[in-house]
């Protein structure tokens, strides 16, 4: 080989090595971890081998996320999966029943389709993971991240960097609450109730603080009186689109959560709570024409897409996937809003380098 070529060979080889350490660099998450708790908004397969009737491994589940139905449940990714893309993560978040060592250093995502604040809540549904077991399986994992790690301080440390996000109540409402209130037989009335659903996520809350979570972005419920299963059951308001009386019902949890937040944030050392809400009090839902109609045909059963069914064409034009759901579509719009107001949680300022969408 001449000198000529020693030269070139060599200059090639440096090219490579910076381009890599550049793709290594740019691509470096926000922060080490994300851990992920909540419902079936961001459930990615926990129910799957479970025994209940919350689990969608069926298509048209998953008709737009490669290799089809994984226990998502829409028809592509989900908001945390699009929120773990913001903060920067190459792979999406394993779910708890299948996460290995390796994973977990990176985050868990411990989300279960019909779960919910209160113990009761998703009972109806079988076997799912309520906020209390994923807080319990959090603590498994803590465990097994300090043996990878060394020690219990070391992973204290690391832990304390990640970001936790939070999204529960909608089960509780919509299972234990919703339905009794317009039968009208509910002995509590909406502020009582939220004041019982407060309570016990404040508990909760302060249980994930003490596990070793500083970063915690608490998600506020979205207006489910727009919901294809509300529209169904009850019809829209006059002169609304929604059942205004679910919507006002849910403002009393709302406006607690916010109460809590600044509570913890208050009493807890280090502590960092946000609020953080997604499209649902949006005016702009930017493409996205259908705001009432399921894009599947859903099972009068169960609100879920009927198994083998053909799902609408048009899919980024819909708010909504099920009876339940928002599409991949509607998710993106969310977790846009969401990730802007986690943004006080991020370890680094707010790089330009973001991913466009």
């Amino acid at each position: 080989m001449t000198h000529s070529n020693n030269i070139n060979v060599c200059f090639l080889f440096l090219l490579f090595i910076a381009s890599t350490l550049q793709t290594i660099v740019v691509g470096e998450p926000k922060v080490p971890c994300f851990f992920i708790f909540g419902d079936s908004l961001v459930d990615n397969g926990n129910n799957i081998n479970r025994n209940t009737t919350t689990k969608v491994n069926y298509f048209p589940y998953g008709i737009d996320f490669p290799g089809g139905p994984t226990g998502r449940f829409n028809n592509g990714r989900n908001i945390a999966d699009i929120i773990a893309e913001l903060l920067g993560f190459d792979k999406y978040i394993a779910p708890f029943a299948n996460a290995t060592n390796q994973d977990i250093l990176r985050g868990v995502n411990y989300g279960s389709g019909g779960s919910g604040i209160l113990e009761e809540t998703g009972h109806l549904f079988g076997d799912v993971i309520n906020f209390k077991e994923q807080l319990s399986n959090h603590e498994v994992v803590i465990s097994r991240v300090a043996r990878l790690l060394g020690s219990e301080s070391v992973a204290k440390q690391h832990l304390s960097r990640c970001i936790y996000s939070v999204g529960m109540g909608n089960n509780d409402y919509l299972a234990n609450y919703l339905p009794q209130y317009h039968s009208k037989t509910t002995p509590y009335t909406p502020r009582q109730f939220a004041s019982l659903v407060i309570a016990q996520y404040s508990k909760q809350l302060r249980r994930l603080y003490d596990a070793g979570a500083r970063k915690v972005a608490v998600f506020a419920l979205g207006k489910l009186g727009c919901i294809p299963q509300q529209l169904a059951a009850y019809g829209a308001s006059d002169g609304s689109s929604c059942v205004e009386t679910s919507n006002n019902v849910v403002k009393s949890f709302n406006e607690y959560l916010k109460i809590l937040i600044h509570y913890l944030n208050s009493n807890l050392a280090d502590a960092k709570f946000v609020y953080t809400q997604d499209t649902s009090d949006s005016e702009s839902y930017g493409n996205i024409s259908n705001l009432s109609e399921p894009c599947c045909g859903v099972s009068a059963e169960d609100g879920q897409c009927v198994a083998g069914s053909a799902p609408c064409s048009n899919r980024d034009a819909y708010l909504f996937w099920d009876a339940f759901h928002p599409t991949e579509a509607a998710s993106l719009l969310s977790a846009k809003i969401a990730y802007d107001h986690m943004s006080p949680l991020f370890a680094e300022p707010e790089s330009d380098a973001v991913a466009s969408y």
